[in-house]
């Protein structure tokens, strides 16, 4: 039996890749990691400057733009299609976040984050659904969190897990009807990863807590995800479909 050829396991060349929510923290990263492994990558977001600056950076085209608007998404996998002739990878991950009582929240801001965190999740991954299935192949890597699967307990942030659990939900489904064409489905799920989106989590009393019911008992860097995207949108995990991958430093262990 030869030799296992492990790095091209993890190698993208030749694979074309969206990525929204791009303009910062975790899906700057994914832009990244995703041009080091070999891919094309399309990324997107509202920050147009920062996006510039990331293609100057890193070579990935890029496309400023609003989730909410569904043209927009559509677009994003018109360009892969256009410009490569295929959509191999895409990683929906734009996202807000709202700490609020669930009986004070702004119903208005309730639908726009639901809007964000999970509609246009459903949206790009039917525009790019349609693209894998019809070459037969390709990587939906949705971004989920952990409390998708739990509460925050002392946090309250009901749009946001009801939002995260839909993403988790809607993983299984897709990976349920997709898988026999060729299509994978699954979900990256971060625990307490500090970012923009998350600049609360960098203040002393955060990082105690992270550190106190994290088995690991620390925080996690942001390049500590890189193995984990890498593994779900690459033949390393051929075999893997409808599965929820949790990075949390054992959070939820106990």
């Amino acid at each position: 039996m030869p030799a296992p050829e492990i790095d091209r396991l993890f190698r993208l060349d030749g694979r074309v890749a969206i990525v929204t929510g791009a303009s910062r923290g975790l899906g700057e990263r994914f832009v990244r990691v995703l041009r080091a492994a070999g891919a094309e990558v399309i990324a997107a977001g509202r920050d147009e400057q920062a996006l510039e600056r990331l293609a100057a950076e890193t070579g990935a085209s890029v496309e400023a733009g609003d989730v909410r608007d569904d043209t927009h998404l559509e677009r994003l996998v018109q360009h892969a299609l256009a410009r490569h002739g295929r959509l191999d990878i895409a990683v929906p991950n734009a996202g807000i976040a709202e700490v609020m009582p669930f009986e004070e929240q702004d119903l208005g801001k309730l639908r726009d984050l639901i809007e964000i965190d999970l509609l246009s999740v459903m949206v790009l991954a039917q525009a790019a659904g349609r693209a894998m299935l019809a070459q037969g192949s390709g990587s939906i890597v949705n971004v989920a969190s952990i409390l998708g699967l739990v509460a925050p307990g002392d946090t309250a942030m009901a749009g946001y897990t009801t939002a995260k659990a839909g993403v988790i939900g809607l993983t299984r489904d897709l990976a349920a009807e997709w898988g026999r064409r060729g299509v994978r489905v699954n979900a990256l799920c971060p625990g307490y990863f500090p970012t923009d989106m998350t600049e609360g989590l960098t203040h002393p009393g955060a990082i105690k807590r992270i550190e106190r019911r994290s088995l690991l008992g620390r925080v996690p860097n942001p390049d500590e995800l890189d193995g984990a995207l890498l593994f779900l949108a690459s033949d390393a995990s051929s075999y893997v479909t409808g599965q929820t991958l949790v990075v949390d430093g054992g959070w939820l262990a106990w």
